[in-house]
């Protein structure tokens, strides 16, 4: 058996002042023909785990282009064109094949195409027939479409947020292609939309229970895979929201009746599963309040994992104007800090302009005077024990409040942000990280409690607010009754 596998995505925030060219790839991750090395980035995983299972079943593999860039704007047309036509080349050249399984992201949004994990399939179908089976892993905060469910035989999503379980839903689609491929199931999905857009975090309920019960269903009635697929709020484009998926062996009707069951019942949880924003000065308001530190605020609005260019300055500048002390924030982007900061060297106390750099949803950038606390010239944090690079990077004293500064934009995913340069982060008050819930897993270990916050930004959570052109006006809760 011959398997053949690539990853191409991007997380498009369609309101993002940046452009997706070639350099954010191949910075965040540009690899060609498996060569991941030791430790895979969190994007290649799924290829590792599909390798690894397919060469204990003796099966060759075949692996194509694997590249991802970090969430922002709309990806350049010659840019995804040529990734595209890469993989397809790779593809044709390797058949004939007996299955393709894809990593995809799900919300990629490049000039002339809307759909362009729906695009690929499609392409791919063209090449492989209606005899081979092709699966494809993609994030939950994906627009799930008509045209992905068209031309695959098997979609698999994330199930948690923060998405810890990749690993494991790369190995529940194996499976699935493998026994396809082998004449044991027959995959059939169904889909049903719940006309709804929201954040919804798997580390709480009501949303903690529901998830438990899409698992408690696989395995059971011919039920293969359940998967939510939450929407990316962020993304103006048709198919925008939240979707059911079910895929059974060979029962297209009940596939479709349980699509429908667990989506009418996502809805009729809507308004309980919202995470509660504050504003920024509800947020400091009931850190300081707290008995015990440190409390973490998450900066949800500035998350570059959304496609924000985390660098806003709101929430430094109130708690900067309110006097606050035992305080730090992570990760503000802004290369040029960083490197005045580096040629000041540790201990310096500097002058500089701090952050808003990308326009009104940054904020006013702020004029400070800072001690240079730390610097380096290879920041690193992890997520799920892959590594994240911060690039150059400095601490920054401001007054009662340690700034991280870097040079490579990513949102917070956990503590070694903060302490990589030297911040106690047990002898901190408040915490600010910019991030929407990835952050969470590092964190909640440590902390006393977690807040979110809803500044201005390009990742905010009131989608009232986001002129929206293309998707359909009836989600919930921008119609109220959907």
């Amino acid at each position: 058996m011959k398997l053949f596998t690539a990853l191409l995505g991007t997380e498009t925030n369609t309101f993002s002042p940046f452009v997706t060219g070639n350099q954010n790839f191949e910075r965040t991750l540009l690899v060609r023909a498996g060569a991941h090395g030791d430790v895979p980035s969190m994007f290649a995983v799924p290829l590792v785990v599909w390798r690894q299972r397919a060469r204990e079943r003796g099966w060759q593999v075949v692996e194509s282009l694997a590249t991802f860039a970090t969430p922002a704007g709309v990806t350049r047309r010659d840019v995804h064109e040529a990734y595209r036509e890469e993989i397809l080349s790779d593809l044709r050249a390797a058949m004939p094949v007996d299955a393709v399984m894809l990593n995809l992201h799900g919300a990629m949004v490049a000039d002339g195409c809307d759909d362009c994990e729906g695009d690929l399939l499609a392409r791919v179908r063209e090449i492989v027939g209606p005899g081979v089976p092709v699966g494809a892993e993609l994030d939950l905060h994906c627009h799930l479409t008509e045209m992905m469910v068209r031309h695959a035989d098997a979609l698999v999503m994330f199930k948690e947020y923060p998405h810890t379980d990749f690993a494991e839903r790369a190995g529940e689609l194996f499976e699935i292609v493998a026994d396809t491929v082998e004449g044991r199931v027959r995959p059939t999905m169904a889909l049903h939309d719940c006309e709804m857009i929201g954040v919804f975090h798997t580390t709480r309920e009501p949303m903690r229970g529901f998830v438990d019960g899409m698992t408690d269903l696989e395995g059971c009635d011919g039920v293969l895979s359940v998967s939510l697929a939450h929407g990316f709020p962020w993304g103006d484009v048709e198919e925008m929201g939240a979707r059911m998926l079910v895929v059974t062996d060979d029962r297209a009707e009940a596939a479709a009746a349980l699509a429908r069951s667990l989506g009418e019942k996502l809805y009729a949880l809507r308004d309980r599963l919202q995470p509660d924003y504050l504003s920024i000065d509800e947020g400091i308001d009931r850190a300081l309040a707290s008995p015990r530190g440190p409390v973490v605020l998450a900066d949800v609005s500035d998350n570059s994992g959304g496609g924000a260019p985390n660098d806003s300055t709101f929430i430094l500048r109130r708690m900067l104007e309110r006097g606050v002390e035992r305080a730090a924030i992570a990760c503000i982007w802004d290369p040029i800090a960083v490197t005045v900061a580096a040629e000041a060297g540790k201990g310096a106390q500097i002058a500089l302009r701090l952050g808003g750099k990308m326009g009104p949803m940054s904020g006013d950038p702020l004029d400070v005077t800072a001690k240079v606390a730390s610097v380096t010239s290879d920041g690193v944090q992890y997520c799920a024990g892959a590594p994240f690079s911060l690039g150059d990077a400095a601490a920054l004293r401001v007054d009662g409040v340690d700034v991280v500064v870097n040079s490579i934009r990513c949102q917070t995913f956990s503590p070694d942000a903060f302490t990589s340069l030297g911040i106690d982060v047990a002898d901190r008050q408040i915490l600010v990280v910019k991030s929407m819930q990835h952050f969470h897993a590092g964190f909640a270990p440590i902390a006393a409690d977690i807040l979110y916050v809803a500044a201005p930004g390009a990742t905010m959570p009131h989608f009232d607010q986001f002129e929206y052109q293309h998707i359909n006006p009836r989600l919930w809760p921008l119609e109220s009754e959907a």
